[in-house]
């Protein structure tokens, strides 16, 4: 495998789980930022092929982020990160170009399976 993956999360222990969980499952996490704005700079800068995202971020929200993605990058993949009960920022997220969402508290068999269906 060894897909590039960006990781995107303001809370450091919510990066870290991700990386974790993708590290083990043979994936190569390039980055990580802590909001929308450096993520935009991160996706420049690295070239993912992937972007997990939060929505819920100071400075620039994920969607904002993701949009902002989308023009640089058309074919961006970025899944999204929602905590339960954001079933409406999810919607706007897919709409905005989101692939997926994945719902915190992050179960590693549910992650491992969206990153893969996004990239195959």
């Amino acid at each position: 495998m060894g897909n590039k993956i960006l990781i995107v999360d303001d809370a450091a222990f919510m990066r870290m789980m991700i990386k974790d969980i993708l590290s083990k499952n043979g994936f190569e996490v390039v980055g990580e930022a802590q909001d929308g704005a450096q993520a935009v700079e991160k996706y420049k800068e690295l070239s993912p092929d992937l972007v997990t995202m939060d929505i819920t971020m100071p400075e620039k929200d994920g969607i904002a982020a993701l949009k902002e993605i989308k023009q640089l990058n058309g074919e961006a993949k970025v899944i999204m990160c929602s905590a339960m009960g954001q079933q409406a920022m999810v919607i706007d997220a897919i709409q905005a170009g989101a692939k997926d969402f994945i719902v915190k508290p992050f179960q590693s068999d549910r992650v491992i399976e969206a990153i893969q269906k996004v990239l195959d």
